[in-house]
């Protein structure tokens, strides 16, 4: 005899055990009645959901939107629902990690220059990056005041090591809109960089950011390579 699911006991209603117990509790068949969302005349969703899987799951995926909005009559909607979910399943089983942009210095000093014209503080970020120099994380570290954004070399490893980052950029901005480093630039680049070295971790510039420009503290020399 026909049962709505509604007519069931909450527990034995896909969509209830799903939201309580969550969806690896329920049966292929319950996860599809739920795709369904609806059953047909004469089958709850969840008794039509054991016809379609009764070759299992692989006739089911053989069919297109047509062949299967025919079978049993579930129509187009339920149909593309249901061939939309193996889809994405599918995609994400052969799914390969895009691989991490590579740092350029002219393209990211550049995005910095737009991105920061309208800060009226200093602020403080850092790129990490892996041993390629690809980019892993991009970081904001620190917001100070109108002249100065410089922290303690403990915050910026802290959040090196959790991003397991081999190499660092450092970037901060000059609200006054002059690129050109100042003392305590140089110092806390100077400091920076000998802390990072100690973790066998390259600071691989500090990019002073203008309001038309920026300034390489790496290519100003500024900055040192270990052991030299």
């Amino acid at each position: 005899m026909h049962e709505l699911i509604a007519d069931l006991p909450m527990d034995e209603r896909p969509r209830e055990r799903m939201m309580l117990h969550g969806a690896d509790t329920l049966s292929n068949a319950e996860l599809v009645a739920i795709l369904l969302g609806s059953g047909v005349p004469g089958k709850n969703a969840i008794q039509l959901a054991r016809e379609l899987l009764r070759e299992g799951f692989g006739s089911l995926t053989k069919c297109d939107a047509k062949q299967l909005a025919k079978t049993c009559g579930i129509g187009p909607a339920k149909a593309t629902r249901v061939l939309a979910a193996f889809e994405l399943s599918q995609r994400l089983l052969n799914h390969k990690p895009e691989e991490p942009p590579d740092f350029d210095i002219d393209i990211f000093g550049r995005t910095l220059v737009a991105r920061c014209a309208s800060f009226r503080q200093e602020r403080l970020g850092a790129l990490f990056l892996d041993s390629r120099h690809r980019i892993l994380k991009e970081q904001q570290i620190y917001v100070g005041t109108m002249t100065n954004a410089l922290v303690s070399t403990r915050d910026v490893i802290r959040f090196a090591l959790e991003a397991n980052a081999v190499g660092i950029v450092l970037f901060h901005n000059h609200p006054s809109g002059d690129p050109a480093p100042s003392k305590e630039d140089l110092s806390y680049t100077t400091r920076m960089n000998n802390s990072l070295n100690l973790i066998d971790i390259q600071l691989v510039d500090h990019l002073i950011i203008g309001a038309h420009g920026f300034t390489s503290l790496q290519r100003k020399g500024a900055i040192k390579d270990k052991g030299k």
